[in-house]
This record gives C-alpha cells, sequence and structure tokens, in this order.
C-alpha cells in the first residue's frame, strides 16, 4: 500500500492514508485552491482519493471525522513546521547525475558522521555539500548525516522528528537533500542516513489520532511504545519498512543508521528488524543497488547481525559501544556512569579480541549480567569510534575528547579507531582537532515541552553523575557554539592533525591487511601499559603498538606478540610532522613509545626486503 501520496503519469495524484480509527476521513486541499474531498475507506482502515489537479506544491491536510485537520503522517514535506499544511512532492521530476557511482563494499567504508545544521554556518545541505571534496581528500568514503526527518522548529539533533518521510525544510527540504546525496556520490562518498524508527517526538506528533501507532504494553523514555506487536501492528510495521525504502529507492541512499535498536520492543515471533532486513535486501538484489542496515544497539546480542537463516535479525552491521568506552574510559579516567564497566587495558584488548567486552560477564553499571558473544562474527559487521554525537553531545558541557585530554591523546585515538579491525567511524571535525563543544539543542514552541526538555536533561545528568547546570537546550546560542570552526584547519596544531588522519586513513586504505574491515588472525593483549595487537593476513605480519601511559615505554617485539624478525615502520602518532616529539621509533627488536602513543610495524621479509605493502 503506498501511503502519502503518489504522483501519476497522468497529471493526477492519489492521496492514502491509514486511519483505522476514524469513522469519516477528507481530503482537506488548502492550495491552490481549497477543496473538501471525501475519502473511501478499505477493510484495512485505508482510506483514499484520486485527484486529477492535486500536482506538485498542493499543500493539504487530513480532516478527521468532519472536525480535526491534521499533516499527513507519511507527509514528504512540511513547509510550515510540524503543525502545518503537508505538501505534494513529485520525486520523478529529479535529474540524477549519479549513475557511474559505484558504493565501496560496508567492510571498506570510513564513515564520517555529522549534522547539517552545525557543520556549516549555514545549516544547509547546500551549504554542506560545498565541503564534500574536502572529506573526499581527507580519504573518508561514507557521509553519516544526522536524522532530517521534520522536527519543530529549526533547532534539533534530529531525534525529535514527527514526519519519518519528510525532509527538514530548514535544511533544505526533499531537493536539498537529493542534491546533497548526488554530490555526495559525484565525490565519491556512500551516504548513510540516521532514521529513528523506536520512537516520534513529543511535539506536532498526531500519529496516535489516525491510528494505534503505539502501544502501552511498554514503557520508554518517550511515553508509549511503537506498536510492533500488538492489535493492528501489521500496518504500523509496513508504514516504516516503506519509509526505509522510501530513503533507499527516492534519495539514492546507500545505507541507513537505525537508531538505538534496543528500544525498539517488539516479541514478534518474526520481529520487524528481521523483516526489514529481508525487505531492504529483497529491494537491493532487484534494483541492482546494495544497501545497508546499521543498527546502534547496546545489548550487545549477536543476534542483531546474525544472518536470518540462524534466527539473526540479519542487520548488516551494528555499533559497538563497548570499543568507545574500553577507549575513553582508559585515555580520560572518568569512571562514571557507565564507565564504571571499564577503564583497564585488559578491557581494550578484550574490544579488539572479542568485540563485546561484556559477553554474559557481570556489569557493575547495570548490576547485573550483559551480553553474549560476538564470536565468529566477523570485524565488518561493527562499527566502533573515540568518539559521535552521543558520547560527545551527551555529555553536559559538550566536550570533545580534544578538550579533555591533549593532542598526543588525540592521535593515539584516531589510531586506536582507524587502524582497528572493525569499520571506522569519525565525528565531524575531530580530524583536525575541532574544540567546539557537541551540544544538545531544540526549537520547541510548546512551552510545556521546553520545561519537560530542560528539566529531563538535568535529570540525566544527575544519573551520570554530572554536577552544575546544563547549557539551556532552547537557546539559540546553544546550537551556535555547537557550529564547527573550519578555520582551525589553517591553524598549525589543526592542520598537523588533519596531516595525521590522511596519513591513518591512507595507510588503512592501502595496506592489503588493513584495508578491509575483518579480523583475519588477531590477538591483542596487554604488556605493561602498552596494547599490542597483532594481526596476520594472507602472509603479511602486522604489529600494532599503543602506549596508552603517561610516560615512556619500550616492548621488545618478541615478548610483546610479535613474530620472530626484523620490522619496518608503517606510522608513527608521534611523528613530528603532526605535532609529535619524534621519538617513538623501533630498532633491534625493541619498540621505543613516547607517551600517548601509537606504532604500526611491519614485518620485513627474511631477505630483508620490504613486504611489498604500499602504505
Amino acid at each position: 500500500m503506498h501511503i502519502g501520496h503518489t504522483c501519476g503519469r497522468d497529471g493526477a495524484t492519489k492521496f492514502t492514508v491509514w486511519a483505522p480509527l476514524a469513522e469519516k476521513v477528507s481530503l482537506h486541499i488548502v492550495a491552490p485552491a481549497e477543496q473538501l474531498l471525501l475519502m473511501r475507506r478499505d477493510p484495512r482502515g485505508y482510506w483514499d482519493v484520486t485527484v486529477s489537479d492535486a500536482g506538485p506544491g498542493t499543500r493539504y491536510y487530513y480532516r478527521l471525522n468532519g472536525r480535526t485537520d491534521r499533516p499527513d503522517p507519511a507527509s514528504h514535506c512540511q513547509p510550515e513546521g510540524v503543525h502545518g499544511a503537508s505538501e505534494v512532492v513529485d520525486h520523478s521530476g529529479f535529474n540524477w547525475r549519479d549513475e557511474e557511482f559505484s558504493p565501496p563494499p560496508l567492510a571498506e567504508y570510513i564513515m564520517y558522521e555529522l549534522h547539517i545544521g552545525t557543520f556549516t554556518e549555514e545549516g544547509t545541505f547546500e551549504a554542506a555539500a560545498t565541503h564534500l571534496e574536502e572529506l573526499a581528500g581527507l580519504g573518508v568514503n561514507a557521509v553519516e548525516i544526522m536524522p532530517v526527518a521534520a522536527f519543530p522548529g529549526e533547532r534539533n539533533w534530529g531525534y525529535d522528528g514527527v514526519y519519518p518521510f519528510a525532509v527538514q525544510s530548514s535544511y533544505g527540504g526533499v531537493h536539498g537533500l537529493k542534491h546533497f546525496v548526488d554530490a555526495c556520490h559525484r565525490a565519491g562518498l556512500a551516504v548513510i542516513l540516521d532514521v529513528v524508527y523506536n520512537h516520534f517526538g513529543p511535539e506536532g506528533n498526531y500519529a496516535a489520532e489516525f491510528g494505534p501507532y503505539f502501544t502501552g504494553k511498554y514503557n520508554t523514555p518517550w511515553g508509549k511504545a511503537v506498536n510492533f506487536d500488538d492489535a493492528e501492528s501489521d500496518e504500523v510495521r509496513e508504514y516504516f519498512a516503506a519509509n526505509a525504502l522510501h530513503w533507499i529507492d527516492r534519495f539514492h541512499v546507500d545505507a541507513l543508521r537505525l537508531d538505538a535498536v534496543h528500544a525498539i520492543f517488539d516479541m514478534s515471533a518474526v520481529p520487524f528488524l528481521r523483516t526489514l532486513s529481508e525487505r531492504v535486501q529483497t529491494h537491493s538484489r532487484e534494483s541492482g543497488r546494495s544497501a545497508y542496515l546499521i543498527a546502534e544497539s547496546d545489548l550487545n546480542d549477536n543476534v542483531v547481525v546474525r544472518e536470518r537463516d540462524g534466527a539473526g535479525w540479519g542487520m548488516d552491521a551494528q555499533w559497538s559501544d563497548d570499543f568507545h568506552h574500553s577507549l575513553h574510559s582508559l585515555l580520560t579516567g572518568e569512571r562514571h556512569g557507565y564507565y564504571a564497566d571499564f577503564g583497564t587495558l585488559e578491557h581494550l584488548a578484550r574490544a579488539f579480541n572479542q568485540t563485546f567486552v561484556y559477553s554474559g560477564q557481570y556489569s557493575a553499571h547495570r548490576r547485573r549480567s550483559h551480553g553474549n558473544s560476538a564470536e565468529g562474527i566477523p570485524a565488518s559487521r561493527f562499527v566502533v569510534c573515540s568518539q559521535n554525537h552521543d558520547q560527545v553531545g551527551n555529555r553536559m558541557r559538550g566536550e570533545r575528547l580534544i578538550s579533555l585530554t591533549d593532542h598526543a591523546t588525540a592521535r593515539l585515538a584516531a589510531s586506536a579507531v582507524l587502524l582497528s579491525p572493525f569499520i571506522p567511524l569519525l565525528f565531524m571535525g575531530e580530524e583536525y582537532g575541532e574544540t567546539a563543544p557537541f551540544l544538545y539543542f531544540v526549537s520547541h514552541t510548546d512551552p510545556a515541552i521546553v520545561k519537560a526538555t530542560r528539566e529531563g536533561r538535568a535529570r540525566e545528568f544527575s544519573a551520570f553523575f554530572q554536577e552544575g547546570t546544563p547549557p539551556d537546550p532552547q537557546d539559540k546560542r546553544t546550537l551556535d557554539s555547537s557550529r564547527i570552526d573550519r578555520g582551525q584547519w589553517e591553524r598549525s596544531s589543526g592542520a598537523q592533525m588533519l596531516a595525521c588522519y590522511r596519513e591513518l586513513i591512507r595507510v588503512r586504505r592501502n595496506h592489503p591487511a588493513l584495508r578491509t574491515a575483518g579480523y583475519s588472525r588477531l590477538l591483542a593483549q596487554p604488556y605493561g601499559n602498552i596494547l599490542s595487537v597483532h594481526r596476520t593476513h594472507a602472509g603479511r605480519s602486522i604489529l600494532f603498538l599503543l602506549n596508552v601511559g603517561t610516560d615512556s615505554a619500550e616492548a621488545e617485539l618478541e615478548a610483546a606478540g610479535g613474530a620472530a624478525g626484523s620490522y619496518r615502520q608503517l606510522f608513527s602518532s608521534d611523528d613530528v610532522r603532526w605535532g609529535g616529539t619524534g621519538r617513538s621509533e623501533v630498532a633491534d627488536g625493541v619498540a621505543v613509545l613516547a607517551p600517548r602513543s601509537a606504532l604500526l610495524l611491519e614485518k620485513l621479509h627474511v631477505d630483508g626486503e620490504g613486504s611489498g605493502a604500499t602504505a
């Protein structure tokens, strides 16, 4: 069932809405000329009407039971905001120029997360597109944009969206997003779109007036849960499955990042996420265009990425928070909140070796056992980072890692992520040492919701043992202070950090043993304050050493887990070219590492020649 509106080739537009709770539904066209047209109902609660003169630009509501006008729950455009009329969009009119683009395999993704509203001063798709060549020059090949579904006002992270099919007008709307995706593809960048299927935002959420989109079976931080398994949930599941295909088909998006799937409550015998992965894979096969599903999950449950024939959900990849938490707590010394479960070198070694640090062990933070094993699941099914919008933005002051530590530690963290066996993700600005915070911001119009938002954030920080008063999320200055300052690229430290990231990415993309996410043969083990990560692939032997201590350290390569023989240096985070001391080196089977530094080494052939790597 094509919910929303569909523009036909004959100029007519068909309107369809699921409203099983209504006794009567009318299409109320308000522009360009007002019309009120009674819709007809089918047995499943879908109402439809076809209008010959309601082409692109037509603005409309659905009138429920002859009394209340509401926007279309499947609206593609909300030019007057979340309370205003919906607008008809003809998707066939866009001139795509990305025919030659071939996205990389997921295992070769190097992801870059950005927020459209703070990535540039203008905060639009058009402005963001002017910087795509810079990202391509950095070496990333996939851009992940935070949610763009229509939300109240002009300022929001995107997780308060209430029209999952619509594109935020203040960013540039439907055509702005299409131009951005097209420009990404022409720059050689895949596009990942963050979508939210676990809740609707609190303002402008009229879906429940149309049908049972929500259920009281479960409690969530946002109120009633989205109805994925209660009465009439089939049509709700279809709504969200159609949404995924909407972005992939009409907007040429290459992958979807599914927000917080652990907050999707679904006890169905065949869970919605399993059905969704099947629908997307079928669409990819039939269309000839691959599309991936990447789940954000804190469950540490292998069911997320296990294949469907093994009772898994069949997601292509998932985020691994344990890697971030292990690295962050080790480098910052923070032990509050969920960081209480981490903080040792052994935790980071386990993240490298097993992905899930908690795979059934007792979690002090949760006060229960947590997780199961990821054994047998390739590292190419997991995304890792040293910072992202959640880990930065959910701090009271929105501090980035470089503001909590120093440049040497930031380079070490970047090395850990980009030279890991997992899919790496960078957060906008970290590549040049951005120091602007990333704070939580909104622009609600309902005073009660504004008050609740302020109080809710204060409670969250209290639970995370952070004292003080958080910046006001409703204040426009909170967003303004979160904009990245690309001018830092031109300063000495910014240019050096950027050079370091470029070299890390170049080494990863060019070296056969590093290019594709995957374990190959990997063993990570602590050696004093050094984490030693030994990898072999196709006869190539790599030794990656990370000194997490604040003093210099030495490591005998064989004792630290390296294969016998001589090694050459492929990368040092302590190189003077990016502001290091230049003291980290390897000689006579011993590596010397400056404080908070990393070395990447490759074993030489017996004849003393290099291994042929192009790194």
